[in-house]
């Protein structure tokens, strides 16, 4: 660039920070630490919307143009402080620095994928996650040289793409002629001004964007200044930076290594936004207005977002509506005290060969911003929690699937695979969150706030006499921490066979999408949409759930694993997932009469209906009418009266209500609901609900996937 476009570029920019930002300057002007790096993040669509030229300089020669901003920035800080009348309480800072984020969403600029040699020296934004940051270290970037002969004094930058190294300068740069080649270095000399913080990070592509087959790749990337610390491993970032090579000095047969680095300007940390999902005030009206239009039923709303959930799958419901559960999550809390209690679910699917876990597991993956998809075969403890890698002589941790997955969701598929002691590892990751490592020398701690969501084959037959304990070969402190266990048992039973036959063969071909099945887009606004509620416990949910645990821990066939105090913390992130999942923000006895009878069939001889086999689970014709069954059925046997004729009493208001609405040929019977099962059930088989012929919500779903 010449001087006139440097001229140029400054002046624009000077005028652009002394209208936009001198708010953000005043305040960095009052700090009071005068040694300290300050950012200024600017907006580069605004910025090039002011002077279309600068945008051209910026791409064609982004490191020079920075450096100009950096200078600009200063200019217009010491224009601001002396036009104030009284500049008390307000000082000069040299170490400003313009931080460029909100690039134009275009291929050219923005990258979701590892930058490649083509893209050497362009400004670009890279988005992907942190999977290992290095110790802090002090870099000196400049130092000064005299000339022996001419006494001329020099200042010589470290060479970035040579891993910051000095060279000697081959002769004097003085303008008087002087071929002098003999120099003394005057660093021991200089101030820490020539010193700066310096620290590299890996980041990788994000798991979820990449195709099949596809290994992720990983790049370094070299903070400086303000930007170090400004993120930690497993956080989701977006880094705008200049992207440049590097390689290692040369020496003499040694092969010379050149690699790809990205130089950060900026660091966004996206861990609270919803990556790729649109929140905007119409897709919150589009579904208020759904739960409106279901208002006098809105179980029947609740099951059409389930139909919509892994529609390649048929029936299932209970597993849908504990998977829903589970997305949905529960709230953390902190005691006064400061102890977290989690409000992350944690569901384990036990169940025969070709009963669809896996589908469940890769479906819950997609609709959740932040998830990981590995399988216990192929997965380790430190691939799980972390790992400690040596490199260039130092010891660095890098993030496994758990800490990748912090506040998202980690789906482990054969589960029984993993080994003993990598089982273990777990445990902490589960119940605290946290994973506390002591390894080469590192001691730390890295959050792990995941739901984990788990799917396991039966060791051998499934023997129903015994605990799923035995059955799966797992510990009992292991299953303990999950909220939810359900059995999907592959029992004869023809009517079954034939509807899922019929349901496969007819869809194989052409599958049909059904106009009531929300599209995938739309599930994953309304999973995070209501992640944002905070639903609280009403008194008579209290009373229920409360009456429940001391039920199960009375209970002569109780699984001492499963009725620890851990069950009520359950059941209260469950009645609370519940209700975000209704859309609502109190937790009512709707919710937890249907958490109730989730964990009912999660139970191994629930003390209030026996065994669910929850692979033989339609959808209900009539839901306003089974959840009815399952509210007398629930509170009888949980001795509460009082609750259950308020109830009745509520829903024969919201039945005439309906009737009033619809005509009565339109309003469906309400003399026969496919209950949860019956009481004279319990010591029989398992309750089957299943209906024959195609149910509610499943007329025509797309093909299914076996």
């Amino acid at each position: 660039m010449n001087s006139d476009q440097v001229t140029l570029v400054g002046q624009v920019f000077e005028s652009y920070v002394s209208e936009y930002h001198k708010n953000d300057i005043l305040l960095i002007l009052k700090e009071r630490d005068e040694d300290a790096h300050y950012p200024v993040v600017v907006n580069a669509m605004t910025l090039f919307e002011t002077n279309m030229e600068i945008g051209e300089y910026f791409n064609a020669f982004p490191n020079e143009v920075l450096t100009i901003f950096d200078n600009a920035l200063r200019r217009s800080a010491l224009t601001i402080l002396q036009s104030l009348s009284q500049p008390e309480g307000l000082s000069m800072k040299q170490n400003l620095h313009a931080r460029i984020s909100g690039l134009p969403v275009c291929p050219e600029l923005v990258r979701e994928h590892i930058p490649k040699t083509k893209d050497v020296g362009h400004f670009l934004s890279v988005t992907g996650t942190v999977i290992r940051t290095s110790l802090v270290k002090i870099l000196e970037f400049e130092r000064d040289y005299m000339c022996n002969k001419c006494k001329h004094v020099f200042v010589v930058q470290a060479d970035f793409e040579q891993y910051y190294t000095f060279f000697r300068p081959s002769s004097c740069p003085s303008l008087e002629n002087c071929d002098s080649s003999k120099f003394t270095c005057l660093s021991d000399l200089s101030s820490p001004t020539r010193c700066r913080d310096y620290q590299e990070i890996k980041i990788q592509e994000q798991v979820q964007r990449l195709s099949v087959g596809s290994i992720p790749r990983s790049m370094q990337v070299v903070l400086e200044d303000d930007l170090v610390d400004s993120c930690k491993s497993g956080d989701n970032i977006t880094i705008y930076g200049v992207v440049m090579q590097r390689w290692k000095p040369f020496k003499q047969d040694v092969r010379c290594e050149v690699e790809i680095v990205l130089k950060a300007n900026y660091v966004q940390v996206n861990n609270e936004q919803s990556a790729g999902v649109n929140m905007d005030g119409e897709v919150r009206k589009e579904f208020e207005d759904f739960w409106e239009h279901y208002k006098s039923d809105p179980f029947a709303g609740r099951n059409e977002i389930l139909a919509s959930l892994c529609p390649q799958v048929f029936g299932m419901y209970l597993v849908k509506l504990a998977v829903a559960m589970v997305l949905a999550g529960g709230i953390q809390r902190t005691d006064a005290a400061g102890t977290r209690v989690r409000g992350e679910s944690h569901l384990l699917l036990v169940g025969d060969p070709g009963t669809g876990k896996s589908q469940f597991l890769k479906y819950a993956a997609k609709i959740t911003p932040r998830s990981v998809l590995t399988t216990g075969i192929g997965s380790t403890s430190a691939g799980l929690t972390v790992t400690a890698v040596k490199d260039s002589g130092e010891w660095n941790l890098e993030a496994g699937a758990l800490v990748l997955a912090d506040a998202g969701l980690c789906c482990i598929d054969e589960f029984n695979s993993l080994k003993e002691h990598d089982r273990t590892s777990i445990h902490e990751a589960m119940e605290q969150q946290t994973i506390s490592v002591a390894k080469a020398g590192l001691v730390c701690k890295l959050n792990t706030r995941t739901t984990v969501l788990a799917a396991t084959n039966p060791k051998g037959q499934y023997d129903t006499h015994e605990s799923v304990s035995v059955n799966i070969a797992l510990s009992s402190p292991l299953l303990s921490r999950f909220d939810l266990i359900l059995v999907l048992l592959d029992t004869k039973n023809e009517d079954w066979d034939r509807i899922i036959s019929s349901f496969i063969l007819e869809n194989k071909g052409y599958p049909n999408k059904s106009e009531k099945l929300w599209s995938m887009e739309k599930m994953k606004s309304y999973f995070c949409l209501i992640r944002k509620l905070q639903p609280t416990l009403s008194d008579e949910g209290n009373q229920v759930l409360l009456r429940y645990y001391q039920m199960q821990r009375q209970s002569d066939s109780r699984n001492a694993a499963r009725t620890t105090i851990r069950l009520l913390e359950s059941l209260i992130r469950l009645a609370e997932a519940h209700a975000r999942l209704m859309f609502r923000d109190r937790v009512t006895l709707e919710d937890a009469v249907t958490v109730v009878s989730v964990m009912e069939s999660s139970m191994q001889g629930g003390a209030l209906l026996g065994g669910v086999n929850a692979l033989h689970t339609s959808f209900p014709e009539n839901p306003l009418g089974q959840y009815q069954r399952q509210c007398e059925l629930i509170l009888e046997k949980l001795e509460l009266p009082n609750l259950l004729s308020e109830e009745l009493r509520r829903l024969e208001r919201w039945l005439s209500d309906k009737e009033a609405a619809c005509s009565a040929g339109d309003a469906g019977d309400t003399s026969s609901f496919p209950g949860l099962g019956r009481s004279g059930e319990r010591h029989g088989n398992p309750p089957q609900y299943f209906l024959p012929g195609k149910s509610h919500g499943q007329r025509s779903l797309a093909g299914y996937s076996p």
